[in-house]
């Protein structure tokens, strides 16, 4: 219950998210913008659940694995592509031939096939072949997300990196926890959760330079709070923090103590504000681009 009522409230959140920090900036309300978000945060989720899998997988060493998630999170995603489709299609009084071939509805299409594609790759014998498509669903939506006029190739480059670098630390963290349940005491999941600690600095680094390179990019410094991109930025941010602090908890208690069990607890509530990052993320591609607003 507990479970289901973070999610819930993560999905609200998405929901609700563009029409709240609109509130009062004179911007216009997307039209179909809650749906809209809620379907781009089913596709942030499903690209961190199949690829923190693949490298959960090679974090956590021998030993019992969980039941892969991948196949379905993968068709799950192509669901949630084509539902934006719909959308599109809806919002523009457009049929669906007709919004494919609009830029928004081919990228779409290209990610919907980049996880059909990795569904039939996941499999027991050889899961990595799914690397590939899936990496075309992080291109794919990546160029989805900068449609400006100014150097997109710029904005889309960083987002591949970012759009990675969230997927696997919220994926493997999400992994390495379900892996924790079904192994005894001892010093392999300690070696497990220390791997995953190593990687998710790196992780971290990634994501705080090519956030901060894009925030310096896309939002002007006087519009930050009276626009709706950046007022989810500041949310994003304080979320961020809440997640570096319950991460920092975790990392102490593995270092200091060796006590995977102890860490699990803060890595479980880092991983809840981490689905609420995902959540907000999806806002912020949704919410208009704040250039034009800026003073001139």
């Amino acid at each position: 219950m507990p479970v289901l009522g973070a999610l819930l409230a993560v999905a609200a959140l998405a929901y609700g998210g563009a029409a709240l920090a609109g509130y009062g900036t004179g911007e216009l309300s997307i039209p179909g913008g809650g749906a809209t978000t809620l379907l781009r945060a089913a596709v942030f989720a499903t690209l961190a659940v199949h690829l923190g899998e693949l490298a959960g997988a090679r974090i956590a060493g021998p030993g019992p694995l969980p039941h892969p998630w991948g196949r379905g999170a993968a068709l799950l995603g192509a669901a949630a592509c084509f539902g934006q489709i719909a959308v599109l299609a809806q919002v523009s009084r457009l049929d669906l031939m007709a919004a494919y071939s609009t830029r928004e509805g081919g990228l779409l299409l290209a990610t919907a096939n980049g996880f059909a594609l990795a569904a039939a790759a996941a499999g027991p014998r050889r899961p990595a072949w799914a690397v590939a498509p899936l990496a075309l669903v992080v291109v794919a939506e990546a160029w989805r997300a900068h449609p400006e006029a100014y150097t997109p190739e710029y904005g889309a480059a960083l987002t591949v990196v970012h759009l990675t670098a969230a997927s696997l630390w919220v994926g493997g963290l999400l992994y390495v926890l379900r892996t924790l349940r079904l192994r005894p005491d001892g010093d392999g999941r300690w070696r497990m959760f220390t791997r995953y600690a190593r990687l998710a600095g790196w992780l971290y680094a990634a994501l705080a330079a090519t956030g901060l390179c894009s925030t310096l990019r896309r939002l002007p410094a006087d519009v930050v709070f009276s626009t709706a991109y950046g007022r989810v930025l500041m949310a994003k941010l304080l979320l961020m923090a809440v997640v570096s602090a319950y991460a920092l908890a975790a990392h102490r208690r593995l270092r200091r103590h060796r006590d995977p069990d102890g860490a699990a607890a803060p890595a479980r509530a880092e991983l809840v504000a981490l689905a609420a990052v995902v959540a907000v993320s999806a806002v912020l591609t949704v919410v208009p681009d704040p250039h034009w607003l800026s003073l001139r």
